[in-house]
């Protein structure tokens, strides 16, 4: 099992940049290993196992997928959705002092003024709303504020990045999802859609759209990552890339987190430094806390599913990030940006907010 533990020896101005820069992650499953517990439990588990490791990793943006895996699908797909929405509601409530869920960027600045994370709940795939373009508006009522239509295969919406052969372009079920999206306030993801699906709806997009955890497919020929095309297609629209930390998607054969900040430096050259986040990915430990014990995953996505960078399992590690993007000789605001700046803009201005309420706030810059 990787070692989550905080990184010792840290370049003491690595560590103090590290403290006064936002940092945003775009992508944690901790939801998954906490619904697992019993109800009652669920706030008390992340405040033990969790929190923990955000606040060791300076995570002051939290954002929170609601991941379904396949055996709740189809039938308990939106029932499971719920429950999830429910943890989450329920971790903010039992931890107020240390955590908020926040609905938009006036959500989050109060959180981060008050020293709490600042929580945003996420749609990974939405299986529990199949064709039903309808449940965005009622899950948008529960507290949800950015959603992908699809994981790696086919949905009533879109069909992910494993069914790139199809070359297939969003549904008219999912044209009309991206449509209701932006009416509310929703932010689109576009992590783990097709490459046609991603094409079609920067065709179509009005507003930013986000990737949560994506790298780039210049330096790491996987389906998940993004061509130079899209990265600069999603930034010329006021949208931001976050990079994945997943070892497969970073190098097929030497993995690292030199190799992690080449994707990150690859895709500030493609789309600027305003337009670069951070979308980790942490999984190894969640897998290590869901499976039953005996039981064994294969890989996904081709990928290893328990592997991680060295020194990058989990939040913790995350000022080893900053660390290295300084030893590269990355300016200091640069770098501030890409732990959470960027992300942090995009939020302020866009996310919670409907359109018939949009007026001159506009794309992100």
């Amino acid at each position: 099992m990787p070692a989550f533990g905080t990184p010792e020896r840290l370049d003491p101005a690595a560590l103090e940049l590290h403290r006064r820069a936002v940092v945003a992650d775009t992508h944690n499953d901790l939801l998954c290993s906490v619904v697992l517990r019993p109800v009652a439990q669920w706030p008390d588990y992340f405040r033990a196992r969790w929190l923990p490791q955000l606040r060791a990793g300076g995570v002051d943006i939290q954002v929170l997928p609601v991941y379904i895996d396949d055996a709740y699908r189809p039938e308990g797909a939106l029932r499971e959705t719920l429950r999830m929405i429910e943890a989450a509601h329920r971790i903010a409530e039992g931890n107020a002092d240390e955590v908020g869920l926040c609905l938009d960027g006036a959500d989050i600045d109060r959180a981060l003024a008050a020293g709490r994370i600042a929580l945003v709940l996420a749609l990974e795939g939405a299986p529990g709303i199949d064709a039903d373009v309808e449940l965005f508006a009622t899950l948008y009522r529960l507290g949800v504020r950015i959603a992908s239509l699809t994981h790696l295969g086919r949905t009533a919406l879109a069909d992910g990045s494993a069914e790139d052969a199809a070359g297939s372009r969003l549904t008219a079920a999912g044209v009309e999802a991206l449509a209701e999206m932006e009416r509310l306030g929703m932010l689109f993801d576009v992590s783990h859609l097709g490459a046609a699906g991603v094409d079609h709806v920067l065709d179509l997009a009005t507003r930013p759209v986000l990737a949560t955890h994506s790298s780039a497919r210049a330096l790491c020929d996987h389906h998940r990552n993004l061509t130079d095309a899209r990265i600069a297609a999603i930034a010329a629209g006021g949208g931001v890339v976050c990079v994945n930390f997943f070892p497969g998607f970073v190098d097929a054969h030497e993995p690292s987190i030199s190799r992690l900040v080449d994707h990150i430096e690859h895709i500030e050259k493609v789309a600027g430094p305003g337009h670069v986040g951070i979308g980790p990915d942490f999984v190894a430990e969640m897998l290590h806390d869901v499976l039953p014990a005996g039981v064994e995953l294969g890989p996904v996505a081709g990928c290893d599913p328990f592997a991680a960078l060295p020194g990058l399992a989990g939040p913790t590690g995350l000022p080893l990030l900053t660390a290295e993007l300084l030893a590269r000789g990355l300016d200091e605001e640069v770098v501030a940006a890409t732990l959470g700046g960027n992300v942090l803009r995009l939020f302020q201005a866009e996310l919670g907010v409907p359109a018939d309420r949009r007026g001159h706030r506009g794309a992100a810059a």
